[in-house]
């Protein structure tokens, strides 16, 4: 069953507000295929939850993504006609996945976080303090863009001082699957993941040849022991580190520039948090849910399965609409708005869900967290300069913010 009303997924005002669409969804087609493509999207929280039981019929490994064809329709684009996929992390199964997990959590436990609050809060700070001293900014490219690359290149063991080009690389990732690139794009955009592996390449080559990289305290250095061990292939350990700068620079940018919009459009809820600081976590995680950072996330169909009373061939792609399912109603109640004391907020998806739950999930929440109190100490308000428009970057994938510009009073 189709929606009553006709959507398209790739229309620009679909994509910049997408709720509509999600709603009529969840409410009419929550198995939904996307006209002329293989595509179906997968709205409802309880489907998406039987999708991610099911490892059977689904597999995570990123085969296949809607791309524009030459009249701007959707089509399904085969990306293993692309030079090969990245199947690391998000994208692996079993039992890969839980290897290459196994490589990254000991760098991303609640010690090794908590330890890089101070410099995090630094950044924040110095930023913030430029905006506030202008008067007026645009806090996506001072705030959240930049910090959470920062943040991944040390994680990493990448130079900070490279952020600039990691952000491009990271942004240029998340292009690919955003759903608007026709065919000439995705080859640029290939062609920019081909540079970011052959530095990525360069890096882990030099990890391995250094005897510091042993106990070095960084993602490199656990990919290079599990090389060394037969663990992981040198392919794999690479992999899996464009997956997490893609990740830090999409997620947790579209995280805080959400968390700072939603604030700056409600001078009462920012006097709250001003007043009532330790409600910062939990406007963080409503935040997570109302505009899920990710939009959604793409599953391989292994074999011909029904979901919701719809045949699903073995061809076939479900994209899990995460976003749409965090404002369900069968979950949420009134789903649209932001209640920072919904009991139930810990419920959503925005995180993703069992296995693949985001592995930096306690990294971005720690960010959001430090930025916005690092806004609300040092101002005595903020809200939109009216010259620039509010506008996501347009993508089915990321609900990230191409700019949010500012007008701030210094506390």
């Amino acid at each position: 069953m189709q929606p009553s009303v006709n959507f398209q997924i790739l229309d620009p005002d679909v994509i910049e507000d997408p709720y509509a669409f999600y709603r009529a969804l969840v409410k009419e087609s929550p198995v939904y295929r996307v006209p002329g493509t293989e595509v179906f999207l997968v709205s409802s929280w309880q489907l998406i939850h039987e999708v991610l039981k099911n490892q059977v019929d689904y597999s995570a490994n990123l085969t296949g993504i809607l791309i524009s064809d030459e009249q701007g329709h959707p089509a399904l684009f085969d990306l293993t006609q692309f030079g090969g996929t990245v199947d690391a992390i998000a994208n692996a199964d079993e039992p890969f996945h839980s290897v290459h997990r196994k490589m990254v959590l000991p760098q991303l436990n609640a010690r090794k976080v908590a330890a890089m609050e101070d410099e995090v809060r630094g950044w924040a700070h110095d930023g913030v303090q430029r905006l506030v001293a202008a008067g007026k900014g645009d806090c996506v490219g001072e705030l959240a863009n930049a910090i959470p690359v920062k943040v991944m290149a040390r994680l990493v063991g990448l130079p900070v001082e490279d952020v600039d080009q990691l952000l491009e690389w990271a942004f240029s990732g998340g292009d690919i699957l955003a759903g608007t690139p026709n065919l000439e794009r995705m080859i640029e955009l290939a062609a920019s993941t081909g540079e970011m592996k052959a530095y990525l390449e360069e890096h882990f080559a030099a990890a391995q040849q250094s005897s510091a990289s042993d106990g070095a305290g960084n993602v490199m250095a656990e990919l290079v022991e599990g090389v060394r061990q037969g663990a992981i292939s040198e392919q794999d350990a690479v992999a899996i580190i464009i997956v997490l700068v893609g990740a830090a620079g999409e997620s947790t940018s579209s995280l805080v520039g959400s968390a700072i919009r939603i604030l700056a459009e409600n001078p009462q809820l920012q006097q709250r948090l001003r007043s009532q600081s330790e409600l910062i976590g939990p406007y963080v995680e409503e935040v997570v849910r109302l505009e899920s950072p990710f939009k959604g996330h793409y599953r391989a169909v292994l074999n011909e399965t029904q979901l919701g009373g719809v045949i699903i061939p073995d061809s076939a792609r479900v994209f899990l609409l995460w976003a749409a399912a965090n404002r369900d109603p069968a979950v949420f109640g009134d789903p649209d708005q932001l209640d920072i004391e919904r009991s139930n907020t810990n419920e959503h998806l925005g995180f993703g869900h069992g296995i693949h739950f985001c592995i930096g999930a306690r990294l971005a929440r720690m960010e959001a967290k430090l930025i916005l109190e690092e806004m609300l100490k040092q101002t005595s308000s903020f809200g939109l300069d009216r010259q620039f428009p509010v506008k996501h970057v347009p993508s089915i994938f990321v609900r990230r913010l191409g700019q949010l510009h500012l007008e701030l009073k210094a506390q």
